[in-house]
C-alpha cells in the first residue's frame, strides 16, 4: 500500500507497473467464469456509512450500490452471464451488452487485485 512519499508499506502487496511498450495485463473474465470472493476476502456492512465494504488482507474497498449488487451475486456458482442477466432483470432500461462489458471489466480489476477469484 503506498505511503505518502510513494513508497510501499512493509509487507504490502503491490501490482507492478507494466514495462515500457507492454500493455497492462488484465485477467480474461468470460461469460462462463464463475467469480467468488478471493481467499481471505469478506464483504461486510459498514455501520458509519450504511453501505458495504470489501475487506481483504491490508485492503479495504468501499463499495457503491452497483459494486455491492455485483459482488453479492459472486458466489462461485453463478456464471458471469448469470450475474449480468440478474442485474439486467433488476434494473429497468439496462442494456445487457453494456452491463455485461462493465461487469467483466469491474471483475477483471478485482481479480487483478486478488479480491475476486475465478472458477
Amino acid at each position: 500500500m503506498p505511503t505518502r512519499d510513494g513508497s510501499t508499506a512493509a509487507g504490502a502487496a503491490r501490482v507492478p507497473a507494466p514495462r515500457r511498450g507492454e500493455r497492462a495485463r488484465t485477467p480474461a473474465v468470460t461469460g462462463d467464469s464463475r467469480p467468488r470472493l478471493g481467499r481471505h476476502v469478506r464483504m461486510r456492512p459498514d455501520r458509519p456509512t450504511g453501505g458495504w465494504v470489501l475487506l481483504g488482507p491490508e485492503t479495504v474497498v468501499v463499495l457503491n450500490r452497483t459494486g455491492h449488487a455485483v459482488l453479492r451475486l459472486c458466489d462461485g456458482e453463478r456464471s458471469v452471464d448469470d450475474i449480468v442477466a440478474a442485474l439486467v432483470a433488476d434494473f429497468d432500461e439496462a442494456d445487457a451488452l453494456v452491463v455485461g462489458d462493465q461487469v467483466r471489466e469491474y471483475l477483471a480489476r478485482l481479480v487483478a487485485r486478488n479480491l475476486v477469484a475465478l472458477g
